[in-house]
């Protein structure tokens, strides 16, 4: 598969094969309109391990927690590409079964990216933060105004002033794991999004279903 590259997450992996996928341009160009709002930063060295990478106790984790195969997705809620896995990795991941999917929220691409991403990792203190991903995901376009971000909570059953709130008071963590989530991005080389590592394979592509089961099936069996 030309798009994935095997990894070892002890040292960064650099030059990404080919895919799908946001370029770096566009990320460059994001990162430094988001630096004002203290989301670029430098964080500790430990936050770069491959423990945290897998298993950040403040990241939200889906499908079965206890999964043999882990699957780390880092998207933004403005990238079409980001938008177009969802169904087939969600499918995967109910036919499944066995499957741990970690959620790196990683808002590069606008300011509106940050916005949405804040919203839902409050929403992870309800326990909702799915359905406030699913939302967010499911708004066609790539510059998605504030707004509209809104309006999509609201339809998905959200109290808007209630999670603007949760935002609020829980700000300073939510941007500790914001600033964690782009340092290991930053640190696995990683060109823009969507990329999935899977088991021991890094993926810089929007798989389709069929490509998901196959990078999982290999995964399992370079276990």
């Amino acid at each position: 598969m030309r798009y994935r590259q095997h990894i070892e997450f002890s040292s960064a992996a650099h030059g990404l094969i080919g895919g799908t996928s946001v370029s770096r341009r566009v990320v460059i160009a994001g990162l430094t309109a988001l630096v004002a709002t203290g989301f670029a930063t430098r964080v500790r060295a430990d936050d770069m391990s491959s423990e945290m990478i897998l298993n950040d106790p403040d990241a939200p984790v889906g499908g079965n927690p206890q999964g043999d195969v882990t699957i780390v997705s880092f998207f933004d809620y403005n990238c079409p590409f980001c938008k177009s896995t969802v169904q087939p990795l969600n499918a995967v991941l109910s036919s499944d079964g066995n499957i741990r999917h970690v959620y790196k929220d990683w808002p590069i691409l606008t300011q509106s990216s940050v916005f949405g991403a804040k919203l839902a990792l409050a929403a992870k203190f309800s326990n909702r933060y799915e359905d406030a991903y699913g939302a967010l995901m499911a708004i066609d376009g790539h510059r998605v105004p504030e707004e509209r971000m809104r309006e999509a909570l609201a339809g998905a059953g959200f109290d808007m002033a209630q999670l603007a709130g949760e935002a609020n008071r829980r700000d300073a963590e939510i941007t500790t794991l914001l600033q964690r989530n782009n340092a290991q991005a930053e640190g696995l080389g990683l060109r823009g999004t969507p990329v999935f590592l899977i088991g021991q394979f890094l993926v810089a592509a929007a798989l389709d279903e069929d490509g998901f089961r196959q990078v999982v099936k290999d995964a399992r069996e370079a276990a």
